[in-house]
């Protein structure tokens, strides 16, 4: 889930827009809202977090080192004004990356991915027995052959492969693909959208390679 901050409302509603066609869950603050959710969050509400996107804002009114307290996702501040002081106080106040708007949500996604695999948190792709599973939004290849999914199968098996040798339950499946505030989808959809790429992966592979556990939740394996 990429999480947006920015004093207008219509710009969060955009953001959100453009990120669910790419099939990334996203939720929109105010800096308002955002200090006391930041502050106060569970912990698995967190970790399904993959970056903070920091937009307009009153200065001070958003504290990048405040999340860090909190959480290692990148922050990328989206910056309007084009000038050196800008994007040094920027960078100054903790942020990992400073973007120029007008920017492609393809970049922010590829800018994220490159602050992870820099943390060593990600990589380009991640290869578990004969599956390459790639983090970048491309479909993964099975003995070096593509394997189309629909998205949001991609992104649950993408998790999965971020979470190699972790059991994740389906509540963090779900938050991390539909994201911590959608209320208008169920949370069995995750049950739904896994029984079909396990039957995908088992016609191409021979065997089903995602191990699941009754209230402990699914894990990849080899």
């Amino acid at each position: 889930m990429i999480v947006i901050v920015d004093e207008r409302e219509l710009v969060t509603e955009g953001y959100n827009s453009l990120f669910d066609r790419e099939g990334v869950a996203s939720a929109g603050f105010a800096p308002s809202e955002f200090d006391a959710w930041v502050s106060s969050a569970p912990a698995d509400d967190l970790k399904s977090v993959r970056a903070f996107l920091i937009g307009d804002c009153r200065e001070g009114a958003v504290s990048p080192r405040q999340i860090r307290d909190r959480t290692g996702a990148p922050v990328i501040a989206l910056s309007e004004h084009n000038s050196l002081e800008n994007t040094l106080r920027l960078f100054e106040s903790g942020v990992d990356d400073v973007v120029r708007k007008p920017v492609h949500i393809r970049e922010i996604l590829a800018r994220i991915s490159a602050i992870r695999r820099r943390a060593n948190e990600d990589s380009t792709y991640t290869e578990i027995g004969s599956m390459r599973i790639f983090m970048d939004g491309r479909d993964p290849e099975i003995e070096g052959q593509p394997m189309p999914l629909p998205r949001r199968e991609r992104r649950i098996l993408e998790y999965l492969a971020s979470n190699r040798g972790r059991r994740v339950t389906k509540t963090q499946v779900f938050n991390a693909i539909y994201g911590i505030f959608d209320e208008e989808v169920e949370e069995n959809v995750v049950e739904s959208h896994i029984s079909k790429l396990r039957k995908k992966l088992r016609e191409r592979l021979g065997h089903d390679p995602i191990d699941s556990k009754r209230f402990l939740g699914y894990r990849l394996i080899a």
